[in-house]
């Protein structure tokens, strides 16, 4: 099944907010093969420098666009694919975007393996531990008691066991971060994970320590990325000085990166994008690393229902699972780009696809109605 084609395809909704909410708009990656199979990929990054990175044209060696790097290879290479765009953007990715613009091709790779062979994508990452995934609704951090009491109402009335709040309001003032997570824990009751996001934002590593220990008070399961990424020291400064798990990893890319994370003991709780960290590919290496490390992997997945579908074909394939992240932003293209658009039962559970690649297929008039000329 040879590629003959890769197409990188920006879609927006009208109106862009700047908050932390990436599914406003998205890079889909379309990967075609000779046998009229199309793979499906997604990134979430900057979607037009993602554009520009796969359709650039060559340079030399170590500096050629991702769409000729792959045209002509087996897609059943996919480990040979992926040490080739590695090696041939050398010059200008190894990190960051090109690692982000690698991922969606290698995701609409695995996808287009999985239908030709007429099988869900978990099978070919080594098998399917489980057929659903306990979710936990996914929001940006409100900045007041009456929108935070407004948004747990809203989105913990049906089976949600825990919710994640994030961003926002967050990371302003460590004594207004510590309110929040008290507003959110009134009225989340007791009895519901709580889980906050903190966007990288935290800056004063005692500071945040001492705020730790009041989310203790508040039974707060797990820290978000309290840190910027490369700040290696101040993630196991925290880690081991609070009860609360510390968890990150969706701004990481390449098994490089992952081994300091987890090999300078930074987090309880690994969260890999896979249109971010390298693909399924690096992120099927990244279970066995998490497993020695004795590290739980709980996916980041915060866009549309393109990265939820490898997301839940992930955890399936995962010995230990926790958690899907299950993005509940009122946006256009997660609401409406695929079919299926993905539910919660009353169990808070989600079926994980068991259809061919990646188990989803891509609304065309949506596609076409949202496509950025």
């Amino acid at each position: 099944m040879i590629i003959t084609d890769v197409e990188a395809v920006v879609l927006k909704q009208k109106n862009i907010e700047m908050i932390g909410d990436g599914s406003q708009d998205t890079v889909v990656v379309l990967v075609r093969t000779d046998e009229g199979i199309t793979g499906i990929g997604e990134v979430d990054s900057n979607p037009y420098v993602v554009k520009q990175i796969i359709e650039s044209p060559a340079s030399h060696m170590a500096c050629i666009g991702l769409r000729d790097v792959v045209v002509g290879e087996d897609a059943f290479d996919v480990e040979k694919i992926w040490y080739k765009m590695f090696e041939k953007s050398y010059y200008y990715g190894r990190r960051s975007v090109a690692i982000h613009a690698m991922s969606g091709i290698d995701m609409a790779i695995w996808d287009a393996i999985g239908k030709k062979l007429g099988l869900p994508v978990s099978k070919l990452l080594g098998g399917t531990f489980r057929t659903k995934i306990q979710a936990y609704c996914s929001v940006l951090m409100p900045g007041t008691e009456e929108e935070i009491k407004e948004l747990i109402g809203r989105h913990m009335n049906g089976g949600y066991q825990g919710m994640k709040l994030g961003w926002g309001a967050l990371a302003q003032d460590y004594k207004k971060d510590v309110q929040l997570v008290r507003w959110a824990r009134k009225y989340l009751g007791d009895d519901k994970e709580l889980m906050i996001d903190i966007g990288m934002l935290w800056k004063d590593v005692k500071m945040a320590v001492s705020t730790a220990k009041e989310f203790e008070k508040e039974n707060v399961f797990w820290i978000e990325e309290p840190f910027r990424p490369d700040d290696l020291d101040s993630y196991r400064y925290l880690r081991d000085r609070t009860s609360c798990h510390i968890s990150g990893g969706e701004e990481v890319g390449t098994m490089f990166e992952f081994d300091d994370l987890l090999g300078r003991g930074c987090v309880d709780i690994v969260q890999p994008d896979l249109s971010r960290c390298g693909g399924l590919t690096v992120a099927k290496k990244l279970t066995d690393m998490a497993m020695l490390r004795k590290v739980t992997v709980v996916p980041h997945a915060f866009k549309t229902n393109i990265l939820m579908a490898a997301t839940l074909q992930y955890i399936a394939s995962l010995p230990e699972a926790w958690y899907l992240e299950f993005c509940e932003q009122d946006t256009e293209l997660r609401q409406k780009l695929t079919k299926p658009i993905f539910e919660i039962d009353g169990d808070g559970y989600v079926q994980i696809p068991q259809r061919p690649g990646l188990g989803i297929d891509i609304d065309w008039d949506v596609f076409e109605y949202y496509r950025v000329k």
